[in-house]
């Protein structure tokens, strides 16, 4: 079973512990330290690391340890949300090419090439910049809405493969219906290789939050995520001689996307056995 080869891999398993203490520090915050992540205090601005403070302070005097705590929830929520948001549009218009094909599949490639011809990144910063966003919902459904290309993609050649399958046609020929035919037969079958994905986008995600903050186009400060927390500490003096400041959200950014990834490789390992390293 998928499940007892996933459960053999060591790595994945380690990966999965380390990312559900993330998940939980993260939402236990207000358990784990009683100092604000959005109040500043210009009288303890750029402090280092205390009993009072354990990471120190930023230059407007917030608890740096109380906004890495925060801000995983923000990272965690963009790349949970916008993974279900691009799964689900992808599956459905990828579904949708790949079983009908013809005229339906013209269609949604041409608007898939369309959104390929603009780089993912700085399509969501020309969005971004013209809504003004300055609200975390706003800028997850920005990004959910701009990456299901790829998924759809995948999807299309994933049911195209399975259509001509035996028991598809032998369903096709009993007169079970297009919606029976694709929730029994085609999306069961590609759920490997989509939920292989789905940790791959997840991570991707992540990883885009921290590159659109460090340009200013993530989450807004005073909100607090791994990203802009890093972005803040993108100058010369702070990198030389404050790295609690820095290293703490970039080592976090950088253990949950290992971890996902690993997770990934897990799963991709326990669906498809005769994968081969």
């Amino acid at each position: 079973m998928a499940f007892e080869r996933f459960m053999h891999n060591k790595l994945a398993l380690i990966s999965v512990i380390i990312l559900l203490l993330i998940t939980v520090m993260s939402i236990a915050a207000p358990l784990i330290t009683h100092q604000s992540a959005w109040q500043t205090s210009l009288m303890q601005t750029d402090l280092p690391p205390s009993s009072t403070h354990l990471l120190g302070t930023d230059s407007e005097g917030i608890d740096l340890f109380a906004r890495d705590l925060y801000g995983g929830r923000a990272d965690l929520l963009i790349g949970f949300v916008d993974t279900i948001i691009t799964m689900a549009i992808g599956i459905v218009l990828g579904g949708l090419a790949g079983y009908y094909s013809g005229w339906v599949d013209a269609v949604v490639m041409r608007i898939c090439d369309f959104m390929f011809n603009f780089p993912f990144i700085l399509l969501i910063i020309v969005i971004v910049a013209i809504f003004n966003v300055s609200n975390i919902w706003i800028l997850i459904l920005v990004m959910g809405f701009t990456s299901w290309p790829g998924i759809t993609r995948l999807v299309r050649g994933l049911f195209l493969t399975i259509r001509e399958s035996e028991y598809v046609l032998a369903a096709q020929i009993s007169g079970a219906s297009v919606w029976r035919i694709i929730f029994k037969h085609l999306l069961p079958n590609s759920l490997g290789p989509l939920v292989v994905n789905a940790t791959l986008l997840m991570a991707g995600m992540i990883g885009a939050e921290a590159a659109l903050a460090v340009v200013g186009f993530g989450v807004k400060p005073p909100s607090p995520s791994w990203g802009n927390i890093l972005a803040g500490a993108l100058n010369f003096l702070t990198l030389q001689t404050e790295p609690w400041v820095w290293v703490p959200p970039a080592a976090l950014i950088t253990l949950t996307i290992l971890c996902i990834n690993f997770i990934g490789d897990g799963l991709r390992d326990a669906f498809d056995p005769s994968f081969e390293k």
